[in-house]
């Protein structure tokens, strides 16, 4: 039997280890902006709604509960304008990491198939691809691919990890395109609600989809705006032809989201205050370490949305995961991304107020506090 994980490329952050030494060495300790995981507190209506679900003896349906299922169509019709969204066109996940990996699988797709992605994008596509033994590919625009064989596209805006933002003219193009050559449309829009200097658009806008959703899905996740990367909880929306076929393969393969965690998948959907007190946490820090970074010497690329800083000194990625990590400072080289970032680093601005504070101060410039903290 061969070794399914010989498919898959050297898994990147174990590169980091030695890095991840040199700058917890620092007097001041390590201020980790490599990996992005939320650091700040699980809000406390969600909390309450996971505990008071504590008491779940049976198990859980894949499709989710009733109440759940009105809380996802309620909340793709309120915040993607999404129009027309009933129970069959949504289906929750078990994290997105796990549905981005296995989505290709599960949809049947193997070898002689080819999987689109963009050139610089999150890793798990392309592993995604290769598990089931289809063909990555990456595209500069998708519109340029040869469709045949092209099976599943992925878009992904805002973009991990350039934070880029589909402008709704290329979105609109992309899905005709994708429509007329019988591409299935995956748009991968985890960071939507991160929007700094655009304000992303959905797949599901009826401007865009033209009001319906045949082969296109959005992937949505509770990790980033809510603090619950934990929970793993996550959900799709769109077409229910797709989103019907992969809920009986997930019956099959009980791939079921935990009752308390659809409990309080329930209460965060149902709040937008603690959305908006977690928007200003991290605006502060990315405005602190934006402006430290480029008065350093940076320059900025995109990043006008998502949780990600995509920077630059115009030398290799490397070097300056090195020079940071001796300033006590960790951050990812962007080869992780794809070749085409070998010339940049991705700075998250999840760490805490002190530790980018922390990080600020080593940069040479005043850090002002959001209070939140």
């Amino acid at each position: 039997m061969g070794a399914v994980s010989a498919r898959l490329p050297v898994f990147p952050w174990d590169k980091l280890e030695p890095y991840k030494a040199t700058a917890s060495a620092h007097p001041d300790g390590i201020v980790d902006l490599s990996v992005g995981t939320p650091v700040d507190p699980v809000p406390a209506l969600i909390q309450k709604a996971l505990v008071e679900a504590a008491d779940s003896p049976g198990y859980p349906t894949v499709w989710g509960t009733t109440e759940l299922r009105d809380a996802l169509t309620g909340w793709v019709g309120r915040r993607l304008g999404a129009v027309g969204v009933g129970h069959r066109n949504v289906l929750p996940v078990v994290g997105s990491k796990e549905l981005v990996a296995w989505l290709p699988t599960q949809l049947g797709l193997g070898a002689g198939d080819k999987v689109a992605y963009p050139r610089l994008a999150y890793p798990t596509y392309e592993v995604g691809a290769r598990l089931c033994g289809a063909e990555p590919v990456v595209y500069d625009d998708p519109t340029e691919l040869d469709p045949a064989g092209l099976k599943l596209l992925w878009l992904n805006s805002p973009s991990n990890p350039t934070g880029r933002v589909l402008a709704k003219d290329e979105l609109v193009r992309i899905v005709a395109w994708a429509r007329e050559h019988g591409v299935l449309v995956f748009s991968d829009e985890c960071y939507l609600e991160l929007g700094w200097e655009a304000e992303p658009v959905s797949v599901l806008h009826p401007d865009v989809c033209g009001g319906t959703y045949e082969g296109v899905v959005a992937v949505h996740s509770l990790s980033k705006r809510s603090n619950l990367a934990g929970y793993r909880a996550a959900f799709l929306a769109g077409d229910e032809a797709v989103l019907g076929e992969l809920l009986q393969i997930r019956k099959h393969g009980g791939m079921m989201t935990a009752a308390p965690v659809q409990a309080a998948t329930v209460a965060a959907l149902g709040d937008d205050a603690h959305v908006q007190e977690q928007r200003a946490r991290y605006a502060a820090r990315r405005t602190a370490l934006r402006d430290a970074l480029v008065k350093h010497g940076f320059r900025i690329e995109h990043s006008e949305a998502s949780l990600y800083l995509w920077a630059t000194r115009d030398e290799g990625c490397w070097e300056t995961v090195d020079y940071l990590a001796g300033l006590g400072i960790l951050v990812a080289p962007g080869d992780f991304y794809g070749e085409a970032g070998e010339r940049f680093v991705r700075v998250a601005f999840t760490a805490t107020d002190e530790r980018v504070e922390a990080a600020v101060k080593r940069l040479g410039q005043p850090f002002a506090r959001t209070g939140s903290e």
